[in-house]
């Protein structure tokens, strides 16, 4: 499964089940902006880096990673990453870290060398098997455990979740994000199946023709579009910046809001 393409979606779309992970606050992502960063020179690539709004110093950067697999280097590469990007960038935020582990036996890094970045304060390890154990009644935090929920019960799981997505997202947006997410999670999970097949299981044939659905199917046509645009405008930043125009100029020449652009230019430069 495409677990870390799973969770960046996850994060984008609803971004306070990052922080209900790491017991915080869920409307502390009201604060934050969730994007993947790569630090090109080193081609390191962080999974997800939670930036907080410039009138927020006293939040910290989170730097997330999904790490399903064994590597006894990981600890290594993960601070490397975090450092570098550190170096770079010119935000003075302290920082934080937070990795996802689907059980503790994956978590196999060597840490002797990184005992004093490894203490709660510093850095949070999630494992998604524990969550188990947590009471909660969060869509969100139900969809993460989907992941590693067992074949034999997924489907069953699933349902669940997508009525529950019904019940409790008022946003038609969100809830088709959620709702598609829920599908593909299943679908990586059941990969001898068609999509339609799946569709089938989940009973979601009759919910993509209702009237809600296409509304928001049609709201999220219309959002990608535009986001494709505005990523194409960005795509010119690095350029003007390099011809000698101020973050000021080039968001008033490219019809942006001054904080997209600066942002832009940051995560561009690594």
């Amino acid at each position: 499964m495409k677990t870390d393409s799973i969770f960046y979606r996850l994060f984008q779309t609803v971004p306070s089940i990052f922080f209900e992970l790491i017991n915080q606050p869920p409307q502390l992502a009201e604060n934050y902006q969730f994007s993947s960063v790569e630090i090109k020179q080193l081609a390191f690539r962080i999974d997800g880096v939670f930036l907080p709004q410039t009138d927020a110093p006293e939040l910290p950067i989170y730097f997330a990673e999904v790490q399903f697999q064994s590597d006894t280097k990981f600890y290594s590469r993960f601070f490397a990453e975090i450092f570098n990007y550190l170096d770079k960038t010119e935000l003075k935020n302290n920082w934080r870290g937070v990795v996802i582990f689907p059980t503790v036996s994956i978590d196999t890094g060597e840490t002797q060398r990184y005992l004093e970045l490894l203490n709660p304060q510093r850095v949070t390890r999630v494992y998604l098997d524990e969550l188990n154990q947590i009471q909660t009644s969060s869509v969100g935090i139900e969809t993460v455990k989907l992941v590693i929920e067992p074949e034999q019960t997924a489907v069953t799981k699933a349902k669940e979740l997508i009525n529950s997505a019904q019940q409790q997202i008022t946003d038609v947006a969100t809830q088709r994000e959620l709702i598609q997410l829920i599908e593909t999670i299943i679908v990586y999970k059941f990969s001898r199946l068609s999509r339609k097949e799946i569709e089938q299981m989940l009973g979601l044939g009759e919910l993509k023709q209702t009237r809600f659905y296409q509304e928001a199917f049609e709201e999220g046509k219309q959002k990608g579009k535009q986001e494709g645009k505005q990523e194409g405008k960005l795509e010119t930043v690095p350029k003007l910046l390099k011809q000698g125009l101020s973050i000021e100029q080039i968001a008033e020449a490219l019809s942006l809001d001054l904080e997209t652009v600066r942002k832009s230019a940051q995560n561009q430069s690594y």
